[in-house]
């Protein structure tokens, strides 16, 4: 059921009163408490309209080529991305979460935060439609678009014109460790280059694990 809480919450984010309240109550849980639905479906829709929202909205707002606005189209619908703008309205109190999953940390965890963010958006484009849709993400990512998010060369990429400019191999990713539940995952990267060094960094994914140890290796030998 949804609180009384969670659906003041909602009528704040929609600015109105959530009519489909097990729509809602959907997108804010997690697999963990076993309910028959939980929101993935609607995440996965999310993610969807996110992009397309955040692309037209690039597209309108800057002129730059296409691998610039595909740079910052990446990053700011990134799970990073959202679980930031996630934590920015305190959606982490709402989340229903089982047991062993809150106890892991699930509400600090930017997988499962990013997730219900982008299923929140799946479920106001089910319910409301795009165009209420498109006005909400533009709300909550006002900030990151006016910003610099996105804007500064990834650190992958700065790491590997390093590497060349200095007549270096490309840098070699490997999987250290994998460790926590599937819905709490901690994945620690090394990358090296050869004849210069290694780094480690560990993240909520492989792949923000890979930026964080190509940040870190630019740090100490860049």
């Amino acid at each position: 059921m949804l609180s009384a809480a969670s659906h003041d919450f909602l009528a704040d984010l929609i600015g109105k009163t959530p009519a489909d309240r097990a729509l809602w109550l959907e997108a804010l849980t997690h697999g963990s408490t076993g309910a028959e639905r939980d929101y993935q479906r609607l995440e996965f829709l999310g993610d969807r309209v996110l992009g397309m929202v955040i692309a037209e909205w690039l597209y309108q707002l800057e002129s730059a080529d296409e691998g610039r606005l595909s740079q910052r189209l990446n990053a700011l619908v990134s799970r990073a991305t959202c679980a930031k703008v996630a934590r920015a309205i305190g959606l982490a109190d709402h989340i229903q979460l089982g047991k062993q999953a809150r106890e892991d940390g699930g509400r600090d965890s930017d997988n499962i935060l990013g997730d219900v963010m982008e299923a929140l958006i799946g479920a106001s484009f089910v319910s409301e439609g795009f165009e209420p849709t498109r006005d909400l993400i533009r709300r909550l990512w006002t900030d990151m678009v006016g910003g610099k998010t996105g804007q500064a060369k990834h650190p992958k990429s700065a790491l590997q014109e390093w590497a060349a400019g200095n007549r270096r191999k490309t840098p070699e990713y490997r999987l250290v460790e994998r460790s926590g539940p599937d819905h709490a995952a901690r994945f620690t990267v090394a990358v090296s280059v050869g004849g210069v060094g290694e780094a480690e960094a560990t993240g909520a994914s492989l792949r923000e694990a890979e930026t964080l140890a190509a940040t870190a290796f630019m740090q100490r030998f860049g």
